[in-house]
């Protein structure tokens, strides 16, 4: 769950301990940070915290003890956006190949990465899990999925090399092979790694179920400690939405929205995987766990709006968490999430992913969630626009 509450200088600040302290309170076993940057000129967005290096070493100390102090592991999530990088941040960001992302010209057209590029990203990677690993935090998240930059060398749709990197499934995984390798050498044995991986892009020619179960052979081959499956990319945002397939099903078959395709992975391997995205009863994540194979249940949203929802389940008080999302989309039928118009598809799904950012942004200042005031899709997506582009440029001024 992206915050993007760092300072200008891309440090996690009081935000993210009264955060992440709230959550730990709420009966969390793992905490996985949102998106921290391996990289300061590419993020997903303004106000994401930056890992480079040491000077800021005493804020990361604190956002990991205050995650911690409730009784929950902390794990950061480090990523690359690859082309996925705002224009306001970078108008040149970088990709396996340069296919441009092409949203209302939030995105500038990337670089093709050179071998250098490639080898500077993966010691990056190691960098920033050996800088969690000193700051205090219980484990490491390889961020592969929703269209990010290792998401994007796995995916034919964005990796059109001819070199050792792209091409084969073998070559185009190469990239997440060696960030995990580097950062294992980097953290030691018995320090855990997940990597979160889609379990498809839900693309024509895009990365398939087929190969996610490969790659995720392969990992475990090397080594990995747990999978996290879930699913899409900006341009077919499965995590936000889910699927097509699942959207035609009944709510109770749709509620989960990964879970069939884990089921497939999980024939596949034999390590911890968890599946995030859709769970709201009780019932589907026991099923889950107890008849799938499933061995961790993610929960994102609903602990935006109910930052007790883990206690409040496993104590029984409650069989559903979460709220209803009909009021945070512009219409119903063809006008609502199934539009074919892809402008009403895209203020809805922004407008979602933006109502949880701002009930964050809430609880980071001591608030409780506002609940109730949820129909105001386009209100969200423009909040978003202004938050994104204010951010942006206030980093830019401190930079200068």
């Amino acid at each position: 769950m992206t915050e993007a509450l760092a300072d200008r200088r891309d440090v996690p600040t009081e935000a993210h301990q009264t955060l992440y302290k709230r959550w730990s309170e709420g009966g969390l076993a793992v905490q996985l940070t949102g998106n921290v940057m391996v990289d300061r000129r590419y993020l997903e967005r303004p106000g994401n915290v930056v890992v480079e290096d040491e000077q800021d070493l005493d804020a990361l100390q604190q956002w990991a003890a205050a995650a911690k102090s409730g009784g929950s592991q902390i794990w950061m999530q480090i990523s690359h956006p690859g082309r996925q990088c705002p224009i306001v941040v970078n108008t040149r960001p970088l990709s396996p190949s340069s296919e441009k992302l092409r949203i209302l010209g939030l995105f500038g057209k990337p670089k093709e990465m050179t071998v250098g590029d490639i080898d500077d990203a993966i010691r990056r990677y190691a960098r920033t899990a050996e800088i969690a690993q000193k700051a205090g935090f219980d484990g490491v998240q390889i961020h592969s999925a929703h269209g990010y930059l290792i998401s994007q060398f796995l995916s034919p749709i964005t990796n059109h090399r001819s070199d050792e990197w792209g091409g084969s499934l073998e070559n185009r995984a190469r990239f997440l092979r060696r960030v995990f390798a580097e950062v294992r050498g980097a953290v030691g044995s018995s320090f855990p790694i997940a990597v979160k991986l889609n379990s498809a892009d839900f693309q024509k020619g895009g990365f398939t179920l087929e190969e996610c179960a490969q790659v995720a052979k392969w990992l475990e081959a090397d080594g990995i400690d747990l999978i996290e499956l879930s699913g899409g990319t900006y341009e077919q945002m499965s995590f936000v939405n889910g699927t097509q397939e699942e959207r035609r099903e009944s709510t109770q078959k749709r509620e989960a929205y990964f879970l069939e395709y884990a089921r497939e992975v999980r024939k596949a391997v034999k390590i911890p995987i968890m599946v995030t995205g859709g769970f709201r009863s009780r019932s589907a994540m026991e099923r889950a766990l107890t008849e799938d194979g499933i061995d961790m249940i993610g929960l994102a949203r609903p602990t935006c709006v109910q930052p007790d929802a883990a206690t409040l389940l496993i104590d029984g008080a409650v069989d559903q968490v979460g709220i209803e999302e009909d009021g945070l989309v512009i219409g119903r039928g063809r006008f609502g999430m199934n539009a074919q118009n892809w402008l009403i598809n895209l203020v809805n799904t922004v407008s979602r992913v933006e109502y949880y950012a701002w009930q964050m942004n809430r609880m980071s200042r001591g608030q409780l969630p506002q609940t109730k005031a949820r129909n105001n899709a386009i209100g969200y997506f423009i909040w978003y626009l202004n938050r994104t582009t204010m951010l942006g440029l206030r980093r830019k001024i401190t930079r200068r």
